[in-house]
């Protein structure tokens, strides 16, 4: 299984590439995480240029089934979050063929 920069990983390239301490890498993400947090509770979206987009989204409530017994249950509706990668990214990471 592949796995992903770590929260340490990301915050010494961030620093060393943008000439910062690590004290303040970390802080500037820190940053985003909560300001993206509270634009996307509070407007139900936040969009980080070039990356992608956070969206508040409703699911409606829906008829599922256990998997174990096969009953069927009542799933009650929620508020989810959604990311939406962006054209730009999406087509450098995986271009069409």
């Amino acid at each position: 299984m592949a796995t992903g920069m770590t929260k340490t990983q990301l915050v010494r390239h961030m620093a060393e590439k943008n000439e910062l301490s690590n004290k303040q890498a970390a802080a500037f993400l820190d940053a985003l995480a909560e300001v993206a947090i509270k634009e996307t509770k509070k407007s139900g979206l936040f969009i980080v240029p070039g990356l992608g987009r956070l969206v508040k989204s409703n699911r409606k409530a829906r008829m599922g089934r256990n998997p174990q017994t096969g009953e069927a249950i009542k799933i009650p509706a929620k508020t989810v979050v959604k990311f939406r990668v962006a054209k730009a990214a999406k087509d450098a990471i995986a271009p069409k063929k």
